[in-house]
């Protein structure tokens, strides 16, 4: 039997929320992807040229450390993948999670929330970090996407 995981990365709770009712719309497993060093307000400060979140997303090398793991992510088909857009494209914590698994043979449907640009080019940065899946390019979902909304939407992939 199929079986379908959201993970998700939330700096202030926008994305959780989205990632809780998508879940429970797929009928999914939920996973935090939560950072082994929490991110501070000041680390989130992108207007900051030596904040943490701006000094990770300006390295490309950057991978911050995930505090626990998908227990048994060979169980899973289907991986959603959401996160807030930073930078126009995934957080480098997206980044750390994508390498940290074998997604081969997996479908992976990255989601985000963003008060204004797109998903960017999330969709293939994460195609090269897990070359065995099926990467699709994803979308920027309303973080208030009610039941019907996220159903006609998953229904897409």
């Amino acid at each position: 039997m199929a079986k379908t995981l959201v993970a998700y990365f939330s700096a202030s709770g926008v994305t959780a929320k989205l990632a809780k009712n998508l879940a429970e719309v797929a009928g999914a497993d939920l996973f935090e992807i939560v950072p082994e060093t929490p991110y501070t307000k000041a680390d989130l400060n992108w207007m900051d040229k030596k904040s943490r979140s701006t000094l990770e997303m300006n390295d490309p090398a950057a991978r911050p450390a995930i505090a626990s793991r998908v227990e048994d992510m060979a169980a899973y088909d289907t991986v959603y993948v959401g996160f807030p857009v930073w930078w126009y494209r995934e957080p480098s914590i997206i980044d750390t999670f994508m390498e940290s698994y074998d997604f081969s043979g997996k479908k992976v449907i990255p989601f985000a929330t963003s008060g204004g640009s797109g998903i960017g080019p999330s969709g293939e940065n994460m195609q090269k970090l897990a070359p065995g899946a099926k990467v699709v390019a994803g979308e920027k979902l309303s973080a208030r996407a009610g039941a019907a909304e996220l159903k006609t939407w998953i229904e897409k992939w």
